[in-house]
C-alpha cells in the first residue's frame, strides 16, 4: 500500500473532484460519513456525552459533518469551535450553517485558556482540530486545550491526523500534540503514523477508503511503501519438485568473538530456517564446538585465533556474506575487516559490529559492492551516519547515505523501516517483545538465507524483515512479549512461510 504525502492527498482530493464532477463540499461529507459510520458501528447509539472540537479549515469542516450527524442519529454531542484565527473555509463555514439549521444546540466558541470545557473520562472526544495541512507551531492556548483533552483521559478520536503533529517534521512541542485512542485516516495511510516521534500518537490506526480517483493513486509513486501480506506474496519464489540444496547458495555467516558466539548461533539457524541450502560459520577457535553442538547443519571454519577474528581466509565462493554479527572491536578484528572487504566478491549483508568498525573506520566505505545490505539499529545508524534533527531528518541523511555508497539501510525497530536510493518501505510485522538480545541477529541470518537463494538484496531485505517480524506475532501469541527470546523467532521462520498463504478464515485472530 502507498503511502503519500500531503500534497499527493491534496492533489488526489483535486484529482477525484475534476474526474467525478464532484465539489469539495459533497467529497467532505462523503469522507465525514464513512468515519460516522465507523462510529455508529461501534457506539449502537450508547448515551455518551461525546465532545467534538473543530478547527475552522477542512478538518474541522469534517468534524461539523460527524457532530451533525450525530446529532441526527439521536446522540448527546457538544460541538467545539477552536477559534485560532479569523480565517474559515468556504466548506467549514458551509457545514456550521448545516449543523446550526438543526436547530441543536449552538457549537461553542473556544477562544483562550478559560472556555476550557468539562471532560470526564467516561466522555468521548472528537479531535477534528488541525489536519495534515498544519505549517505553523500552535498559540499557546491551542496547546493547553491539548493538553486538557490529553490529560481528562478519555476515548479520543482523531480524524485523519492527531491534530498538533505536521506532515513533514517533528511537532515542536511533544505535549502539545493530542494522543489519541484511535486515528481514522482517509485513503492512505501517512508516514508519520509510523516513526518513533510522531507514531506514538496514536495508538490504533484505521484507513478508511473514501473513493478518491484510483487512477491517480495507481500511477503516482508514494513517498513510501507500506509493506504487508500482499506486497511481499509478489515476491517469494516458490520451490521445484527437483530442486537441491545447490539450488539455493552457500551462505557465509562471519562473526563472533569471547562471549558472543550466540549471535553466530542466531544467525545461522536464521539462515538455514528461511531456506539456505548451505551455511558455514566463520568464527574463532573459541566457538568451534558451540556452532558444531548448537547448529549441526551448518559448517564450521575457525580462525587461527581463539579468541576473535584476526584474518578472514575463504576457500570457496560464498553466494552471500553476513558479517558483523558478535564480532567485536579488536583492533587485528578490525584491520582484517578491512582487508576482507578490500578483496571480497560476494553480495554483502553488515550488521552490528561490522557497522561499527564502518562508522569508526570510514574509509572501508568505498569497499562495499554494490546494494550491501546494512543493517544497523537507531545507535549504530547515528553513529554512521551522523545525528539528525528528527526522524525526517533521520530519513533524508540516510537515503544520501543510501545513494552515495548504493547500499540498502535498513533502520531496525517498531515498522523497521527499509530505505534504498530515494525509496522508502516501512514494515508492518512485529511486536515489542522482539526488543530482546539476539532478535537483530536473526534478522541478519533471515536477510543473509534469502539472497543466497537468488533474492534480490533489496526484496530480500523487504520480504525478510516481514517474515522477521511476522515470525514473532506467531511467537508471542505462546510466549508473551515479555517472555519472547530471538530463539523462538527462529523457531517460527516456518510457520512465517506457512502464514503467508492462508486465507483469512484460516488464520488466528490474534495474529
Amino acid at each position: 500500500m502507498k503511502i503519500f504525502s500531503a500534497d499527493q492527498m491534496r492533489k488526489a482530493d483535486e484529482v477525484t473532484i475534476q474526474s467525478q464532477k464532484i465539489t469539495s463540499l459533497e467529497l467532505m461529507e462523503r469522507a465525514a460519513t464513512q468515519i460516522f459510520n465507523v462510529l455508529h458501528q461501534r457506539l449502537q447509539g450508547a448515551p455518551i456525552p461525546i465532545h467534538v472540537f473543530c478547527g475552522i479549515g477542512n478538518n474541522g469542516g469534517d468534524g461539523l459533518v460527524i457532530s451533525r450527524l450525530l446529532v441526527e442519529h439521536g446522540y448527546h454531542v457538544k460541538t467545539y469551535i477552536v477559534n485560532f484565527s479569523d480565517n474559515r473555509s468556504e466548506d467549514f463555514l458551509a457545514n456550521y450553517d448545516r449543523l446550526k439549521s438543526l436547530g441543536a444546540e449552538w457549537p461553542i466558541q473556544l477562544k483562550s485558556e478559560e472556555d476550557l470545557p468539562d471532560i470526564q473520562q467516561q466522555d468521548m472526544a472528537i479531535d477534528a482540530i488541525f489536519g495534515i495541512g498544519l505549517n505553523r507551531p500552535l498559540l499557546p492556548w491551542i496547546i493547553n486545550l491539548i493538553k486538557h483533552i490529553n490529560a481528562s483521559r478519555c476515548f479520543t478520536l482523531s480524524i485523519d491526523v492527531p491534530s498538533g503533529l505536521y506532515a513533514d517534521k517533528a511537532p515542536d512541542d511533544p505535549e502539545g500534540v493530542i494522543y489519541a485512542s484511535t486515528t481514522v485516516t482517509f485513503q492512505l495511510p501517512k508516514l508519520i503514523f509510523f516513526l518513533p516521534e510522531t507514531g506514538q500518537y496514536s495508538q490504533d490506526l484505521e484507513v478508511i477508503d473514501i473513493g478518491l480517483n484510483r487512477d491517480f493513486i495507481a500511477q503516482t509513486p508514494g513517498q513510501a511503501e507500506l509493506i504487508g501480506k500482499n506486497e511481499v506474496l509478489s515476491l517469494y519464489k516458490p520451490r521445484y519438485k527437483y530442486a537441491h540444496k545447490g539450488d539455493y547458495g552457500h551462505c557465509l555467516l562471519i562473526g563472533g568473538s569471547y562471549g558472543k558466539i550466540g549471535s553466530v548461533v542466531l544467525a545461522t539457524k536464521s539462515a538455514l530456517r528461511i531456506g539456505a541450502g548451505l551455511a558455514t560459520a566463520y568464527i574463532p577457535e573459541c566457538g568451534y564446538e558451540i556452532l558444531q553442538t548448537s547448529v549441526p547443519e551448518a559448517m564450521v571454519v575457525t580462525d587461527e585465533e581463539d579468541d576473535y577474528i584476526s584474518n578472514v581466509v575463504i576457500d570457496f565462493d560464498p553466494s552471500v556474506i553476513g558479517i558483523g554479527i558478535g564480532l567485536g572491536t579488536h583492533e587485528k578484528t578490525v584491520d582484517a575487516f578491512g582487508k576482507f572487504l578490500k578483496q571480497n566478491k560476494s553480495k554483502l549483508v553488515i550488521d552490528a559490529d561490522g557497522i561499527n568498525i564502518l562508522a569508526k573506520e570510514s574509509r572501508f566505505l568505498e569497499y562495499l559492492p554494490e546494494r550491501a545490505v546494512l543493517t544497523p539499529h537507531p545507535g549504530e545508524l547515528k553513529r554512521l551516519i551522523g545525528d539528525w534533527k528528527d526522524d525526517f531528518d533521520k530519513i533524508n541523511k540516510t537515503k544520501e547515505f543510501s545513494k552515495k555508497y548504493d547500499c540498502v539501510v535498513v533502520i531496525k525497530g517498531a515498522n523497521t523501516l527499509i530505505i534504498y536510493d530515494d525509496n522508502i518501505y516501512v514494515n508492518t510485522t512485529g511486536n515489542p517483545g522482539m526488543a530482546t538480545a539476539g532478535s537483530g541477529d536473526v534478522l541478519t541470518g533471515i536477510i543473509t538465507g534469502l539472497i543466497s537463494q537468488g533474492y534480490d538484496p533489496l526484496h530480500a531485505s523487504i520480504f525478510g524483515v516481514y517474515l522477521h517480524g511476522s515470525s514473532g506475532d506467531l511467537a508471542i501469541q505462546e510466549t508473551g512479549y515479555q517472555g519472547l527470546l530471538a530463539g523462538d523467532i527462529v523457531s517460527y521462520i516456518g510457520k512465517s512461510y506457512i502464514e503467508l498463504f492462508k486465507k483469512p478464515e484460516q488464520m488466528n485472530p490474534q495474529a
